[in-house]
């Protein structure tokens, strides 16, 4: 299935450019510069050269003709794909002489740009939502061990400067003109020369969340042994461990609904272990349940308006336009029912609802768990967003590598017990981590 791997990576580094493509755009709108429409056509070209002329076509003469064999229900998402192949040049290529245009400060109807560009990233994300939730499901269940030798082989081949083993040089040369000219933070991670802003320091920043000697039962079995752990203001600490390790028992018990056998909770200075989850939402704390767990009948907007039950009325209108801004597929379907959506929707439907509530402490429970890759990079960016904004977060992951690489701290849990603490690149390069968590 290394295929399946490869046609990922290609596509979380397509995402990328999307994503970027479309926030470039909405910044011309408003601060226009020949710089950017500069990036906006190195974007282009490097799409229209690695995606038309590589990638798209061995999907078509591999992934997708066995695919036919194998499992015929497949034919209209497969006969869907391969028509936006088809018809990706022709659509493209007029895009991408306006841009041209543009930078070479021509005149141009920019409005109709700004809306034609707008129009191919999401079709271009919606493309690889299509493939990544059915079709590759779909490979994964019904390929022979032939099947795989054989578009294995072919996908191994692999030319992309960002993932592959033996890129092409002009393909090398575009990818590195991109990473030269993209501003942040529209960038592919690649300007090493640039410095972050600092973040504020735990020692000088208020502790929001402490928590002391914290245990808790199911019956006669302790879940949790003596737990400390400390979250300062704007921070994100992730919690990370195997299946069984208490993780969502420490989420559960911080926000009441797992009562405490002993030990303290102290949230903002205040000891909150004997308060009732309702009264730990109304002073800040909610939490974004492992499992999603939206109301499945109710439609998307109501399940958004419950979780600012606690809030005045007067004040919802605004909260579900940020929610609509911060995951806009909601807004599009907001009267259906939320059992509609798929999973990753789901997982954005359950983090607007906790943020109608204007948390000051956010409870994260697995949010990739069950998650196509490229759902679970669109879900940490909204993570790093948040925290961005200075919200303080509690992220509890099993994906350790994720989660580590975007905390201030991290706390290892095993067993009840916390093993590990400290600054989250340091734990990633734990060799205890790294063997037990990490693979390596």
């Amino acid at each position: 299935m290394q295929a399946l791997e490869i046609i990922s990576a290609e596509h979380r580094g397509m995402w990328r450019l999307a994503r970027a493509l479309d926030g470039l755009g909405a910044q011309m709108q408003s601060r226009p510069s020949p710089d950017d429409a500069d990036i906006v056509v190195a974007m282009l070209e490097y799409l229209q050269a690695y995606t038309d002329r590589l990638h798209h076509p061995k999907e078509d003469q591999f992934l997708f003709r066995l695919l036919r064999l194998r499992s015929p229900d497949a034919e209209a998402q497969i006969a869907r794909l391969e028509a936006d192949h088809r018809n990706g040049p022709a659509y493209l290529e007029p895009l991408l002489q306006q841009a041209r245009a543009l930078a070479a400060g021509q005149s141009l109807d920019e409005p109709a740009f700004f809306t034609a560009l707008h129009s191919f990233v999401e079709h271009t994300q919606e493309h690889m939502r299509l493939e990544e939730t059915t079709v590759m499901p779909l490979a994964r269940r019904t390929f022979t061990a032939d099947d795989w030798r054989e578009t294995d082989a072919a996908f191994l081949a692999n030319d992309d400067p960002l993932f592959g083993s033996r890129p092409r040089a002009e393909f090398e040369a575009l990818h590195a003109r991109i990473v030269h000219l993209a501003p942040e933070p529209f960038g592919l991670g690649g300007k090493v020369e640039t410095v972050p802003a600092p973040r504020v320091a735990a020692a000088a920043s208020a502790k929001v969340l402490e928590v002391r000697g914290l245990t808790s039962h199911y019956g006669r079995i302790q879940a949790l042994k003596g737990i400390d752990l400390d979250v300062h203001e704007g921070q994100l600490v992730a919690l990370v461990g195997a299946n069984g390790a208490g993780k969502t028992t420490l989420l559960r018990t911080l926000s009441g609904v797992q009562p405490a056998s002993a030990g303290d909770i102290t949230y903002r200075g205040e000891s909150i272990v004997r308060q009732r989850p309702h009264q730990r939402v109304r002073a800040g704390i909610c939490q974004v349940p492992e499992g999603r767990q939206v109301f499945g009948p109710l439609a998307i907007e109501d399940n958004l308006r419950l979780g600012a039950y606690t809030r005045p009325k007067s004040e919802l209108a605004d909260d579900l336009d940020k929610a609509y801004t911060l995951f806009p597929i909601l807004k599009e379907k907001r009267a259906l029912p939320a059992g509609t959506l798929s999973g990753g929707q789901q997982q954005m439907l359950a983090m607007a609802r906790a943020l109608m509530a204007r948390p000051k402490l956010l409870l994260l429970d697995e949010p990739s768990m069950g998650l196509a890759p490229l759902l679970i990079e669109e879900i940490f960016r909204v993570v790093k967003a948040l925290r961005a904004q200075g919200m303080t977060i509690l992220l509890v992951e099993q994906n350790a590598h994720a989660a580590l690489s975007i905390a201030d701290i991290g706390y290892v849990l095993e067993t009840g017990s916390v093993s590990l603490s400290g600054p989250g690149k340091e734990l990633l390069a734990n060799e205890q981590v790294k063997k037990a968590y990490l693979g390596m």
